[in-house]
């Protein structure tokens, strides 16, 4: 059985910093040109700022398995949006099954109602693709994202 919960920034990075890296493996297509590094001071500053939020899976022993991270600004080309955005989420593999994903996900977006938010946009890789999950639950597709390395 997961809960799932809020956590301050401590509570996170005190035990969060592997399942980053299990996250970035997972994930990663640049892991030969890309290290992960977070940004542990800069994630520091936005949670202080109210920006940066963090929802939380964890099994009955307090074992973290999964995380959303979530960021509110308003939106700069239509400032009457308070925006929420996902920054990331992640979920250990053995923990997938079953409703857990949507929970997690759920749990987020509630996160941001309670904050305010009246948008939320959440991203997907096209090469590990949940899109169906958050269609599901109500989201709607509305762009795609290109990314070039530069150097």
């Amino acid at each position: 059985m997961l809960t799932f919960q809020e956590e301050t920034y401590e509570e996170f990075t005190a035990d969060g910093m592997q399942l980053m890296i299990d996250h970035w493996e997972d994930v990663a297509l640049n892991k030969d040109t890309i290290d992960l590094q977070p940004d542990w001071l800069r994630y520091k500053e936005m949670y202080d700022q109210g920006i940066a939020h963090v929802v939380t899976a964890r099994t009955e022993t307090n074992k973290l398995v999964g995380y959303a991270v979530l960021l509110i600004t308003h939106n700069a080309h239509h400032k009457q949006v308070k925006l929420a955005e996902g920054d990331g989420y992640f979920l250990q593999h053995e923990y997938r099954r079953g409703s857990a994903g949507r929970r997690l996900l759920q749990a987020v977006e509630d996160m941001a109602k309670r904050l305010g938010a009246t948008q939320f946009y959440q991203k997907v890789k096209l090469y590990k693709d949940v899109g169906v999950l958050f269609e599901r639950m109500g989201y709607k597709a509305i762009e795609r994202v290109y990314v070039k390395d530069l150097v």
